[in-house]
């Protein structure tokens, strides 16, 4: 006998930054007659608006957001104790956000490339109460952990915070201070303090090397969404 509860038709919100790649983002989702879009924003203060207005049994949420960071948002729900399944959606590096991700409190992390094919079945999963990850994600969490007696320190990007992280990111796109501080709603000293202890982590002498460093990276990285 068919479960009554595998009927329901379940709500998703997308917090996505790019209208095109939502709209995208929508018709995939609406593919499924299990699933429907409840709302759509590029934003943390309208996701929550829509997260209490609402009620989705799941978000897809993007790593870069319009004046902050999917990663803020993530920890904003844990510490409301809004109990809602996150999947991450990002162009970035799956190896190095997949696990802060998932330490925020997501519940699966999905790059772009592969949205067409997996991001329904990814919903799904996180909906159904379990986790999606990447076979590589997965075999690299599960290689952390199995080497976690082993004291093994960090290197390089690693080091960095999460909030480091976003703001090294947007070096390296090229954004000075003051046009961060606007992108991620800090106050250009903040920033500037943040930029300070990038260079300290990483053994950055000057704000040239910096800029260099950070737009390297974010070359090899692709992360240029």
């Amino acid at each position: 006998m068919t479960d009554p509860s595998a009927l329901q038709t379940k709500s998703v919100l997308l917090v996505e930054d790019h209208p095109l790649f939502r709209a995208m983002l929508a018709q995939l989702i609406k593919t499924d007659l299990g699933l429907t879009v409840c709302g759509e924003t590029d934003n943390i203060r309208d996701a929550l608006a829509m997260i209490e207005k609402c009620r989705p049994d799941a978000a897809i949420v993007d790593l870069t957001l319009n004046g902050s960071s999917g990663l803020e948002l993530i920890k904003d729900l844990k510490a409301r104790k809004i109990r809602l399944p996150v999947l991450v959606l990002s162009m970035h590096d799956e190896h190095l956000y997949a696990e802060r991700a998932l330490r925020a409190g997501a519940r699966g992390y999905i790059s772009k490339q592969e949205v067409a094919g997996k991001v329904v079945e990814a919903v799904r999963k996180v909906v159904a109460g379990g986790m999606y990850f990447s076979e590589q994600v997965t075999g690299s969490i599960l290689e952390r952990v199995g080497q976690a007696d082993k004291a093994v320190e960090p290197t390089g990007v690693d080091l960095l915070s999460d909030r480091e992280i976003e703001v090294f990111q947007l070096v390296g796109r090229g954004l000075n201070s003051r046009q961060i501080a606007e992108r991620i709603n800090l106050g250009a000293s903040t920033v500037d303090s943040y930029r300070e202890r990038i260079k300290e982590k990483l053994g950055i002498k000057n704000a040239a090397e910096l800029y260099q460093r950070a737009a390297q990276w974010v070359l090899e990285q692709g992360n240029n969404s």
